[in-house]
C-alpha cells in the first residue's frame, strides 16, 4: 500500500471568519476526494490577511504534499490568493495571458467588456499552471513550494464543483495513483438517530471488524450511515457488513448515495406509476415544494393544496365545519378529511395532509407548540397520527415534511413494522 499523502485545506475569506458565509466547499473536497483513497490530514481557515496567508501557506507546505486552497481569486481587493502564493513562493504577479484571454471571453460571452477588476483575475504567479474554469471568470492554478503542490480555486461552490469534477480530480487520480481500492457505501436512512443505530450495531455485530469504518452524517431531516474500507484486500470483509446494517434497518433505509428523501419518492412513484396529491397547513407547501424540486416530478405530482385558514380548508378541501368546529383544525378529524378532499380533487393514488402548530405561538396545554397530525394513504386506506416535534419553526416544517414523505414511503412498500418516531414522537 502505498504511503498515504498528506492533504491540507486552506479556506480563505473574511466572510468564513464572520460566519456570514458557511464553509460548505471543505466539505465537498473532502468527500469527492474519497473516492480516491484521498484524505484531508488538517484544514485551516484564514481570513483575508496577506501576511497571515502567505505564512500559512509556508507553514502547511512544509508538512503537507498537497495543499487546496479556496477562495480569494476574484476581482475585488479583497481577493488576495494570487498575491499570497506568489510571495510564498518568491515570484512575481505577471499577466498571465491564457488567463486574460479566458476573462476577455468570459466578460464578452455575457455582453460587457472586461473592465480592470475583472482583467485583476488574469495577474497569477509567474511559472504557474492554469486549472481551467468552466463555469466562471476566475482561473485556478497550480505551483510547486517546497516540493508541495498548491491548488488554488475560486470560492463559488457551482465553480468549485467543476473544476473538481473536470479538472483536479482526474489530474489527482494520474499523478497520484493508488495500489488500493477505496469503497465506500453511502446509505440514507429517516426515522432513526445516530446514536440508536450504534447501539444497535453494537448489540448486534459486537466483533465489528477493525478494517471496515462505520462514519454517520446526521442532518435534517435524514441520516447518511457511511461504510467504508480502505484497502481491496478488504471489500469482502466490508460487503458482508453493508448486508448485515441493511438487514438491521432494512425499514429506515430509503436510498443509497447522494440521493433524499424527495428523490427516492419521486422514484418509488415513478416505478409504481402512481401519483400523490398533498394538502398541507403548517407546512406552507413545503412538502409540494421538495418534491417538485426533482426534475421529472410531473410524472408523479398532482397537485398540492395550501390551505392554512379554516375557511379555504372548507372551500379547497371540503372539510366539514362540523369538525372544524368540533375538533379542531389539529386533529385526526380535519387531516383525514383534507387528505380525502386532495384525493378526490386531483384523482390521485396517495395523498399526505398535515395540520399542526408551527409556534413559536399558538399553542396550548391539550395542542402544545410542535403538535401535528398527519394523515396519509390511498382513499380506502387513509389513517392519521397524532406527532409532537417541539423544533425552532423551520426545523419543525423540514421534519413534519419528511415525516409525511416517510409514512407514504412505507405505505407504499407495504412495510408493516411501526417507525421508531410513532413512540419517540408521540404526543405527551
Amino acid at each position: 500500500m502505498t504511503k498515504p499523502m498528506r492533504i491540507a485545506l486552506l479556506m480563505t475569506g473574511n466572510e468564513l471568519m464572520s460566519g456570514v458565509t458557511v464553509d460548505s466547499n471543505s466539505a465537498m473536497i473532502a468527500r469527492r476526494l474519497e473516492p480516491l483513497n484521498l484524505r484531508v490530514e488538517q484544514r485551516v481557515t484564514i481570513g483575508d490577511d496577506p501576511d497571515r496567508l502567505t505564512a500559512e501557506l509556508l507553514r502547511l507546505s512544509a508538512v503537507s504534499d498537497l495543499i487546496l486552497v479556496n477562495g480569494g481569486l476574484g476581482p475585488t481587493i479583497d481577493d488576495l490568493t494570487a498575491q499570497c502564493v506568489a510571495r510564498a513562493c518568491a515570484v512575481e504577479l505577471v499577466l498571465n495571458e491564457q488567463a486574460d484571454q479566458h476573462v476577455r471571453d468570459w466578460c464578452q460571452a455575457r455582453g460587457f467588456a472586461a473592465n480592470e477588476a475583472n482583467l485583476k483575475q488574469a495577474w497569477l504567479p509567474d511559472g504557474c499552471e492554469l486549472v481551467h474554469n468552466p463555469v466562471g471568470s476566475a482561473v485556478g492554478f497550480r505551483v510547486s513550494l517546497n516540493n508541495c503542490q498548491v491548488v488554488c480555486t475560486p470560492g463559488v461552490p457551482g465553480e468549485l464543483r467543476a473544476m473538481l469534477d473536470q479538472q483536479i480530480l482526474p489530474w489527482l487520480a494520474h499523478q497520484y495513483p493508488q495500489s488500493d481500492r477505496v469503497t465506500i457505501k453511502r446509505l440514507q436512512l429517516f426515522g432513526i438517530g445516530e446514536s440508536s443505530i450504534q447501539q444497535m450495531v453494537q448489540e448486534a455485530m459486537p466483533d465489528w471488524p477493525a478494517e471496515i469504518e462505520l462514519g454517520f452524517r446526521a442532518g435534517a431531516p435524514s441520516l447518511e450511515l457511511k461504510v467504508s474500507c480502505f484497502s481491496d484486500q478488504y471489500e469482502s470483509m466490508r460487503s458482508d457488513c453493508e448486508h448485515a446494517i441493511r438487514r438491521l434497518f432494512a425499514d429506515y433505509i430509503f436510498a443509497e448515495g447522494d440521493v433524499n428523501l424527495q428523490q427516492s419518492m419521486v422514484e418509488l412513484l415513478r416505478s409504481r406509476n402512481k401519483k400523490i396529491a398533498t394538502a398541507e397547513s403548517c407546512t406552507g407547501g413545503l412538502i409540494a415544494s421538495m418534491l417538485t424540486e426533482i426534475p421529472g416530478s410531473s410524472a408523479v405530482f398532482e397537485g398540492g393544496f395550501v390551505t392554512y385558514s379554516n375557511r379555504m380548508k372548507q372551500q379547497m378541501l371540503g372539510v366539514s365545519e362540523e369538525s372544524l368546529t368540533q375538533h379542531g383544525a389539529v386533529s385526526e378529524q380535519v387531516v383525514l378529511e383534507m387528505a380525502a378532499g386532495a384525493l378526490r380533487r386531483s384523482g390521485a393514488d396517495y395523498a399526505v395532509a398535515v395540520s399542526g402548530v408551527a409556534g413559536p405561538d399558538g399553542g396550548s396545554d391539550a395542542k402544545p407548540v410542535g403538535t401535528v397530525w398527519i394523515a396519509w394513504g390511498a382513499l380506502d386506506t387513509l389513517q392519521a397520527r397524532e406527532f409532537y416535534m417541539p423544533r425552532a419553526r423551520t426545523l419543525f416544517q423540514v421534519m413534519v415534511a419528511a415525516t409525511a414523505l416517510d409514512l407514504v414511503r412505507r405505505e407504499i412498500l407495504g412495510i408493516q413494522t411501526q417507525p421508531r418516531y410513532f413512540r419517540e414522537r408521540a404526543p405527551r
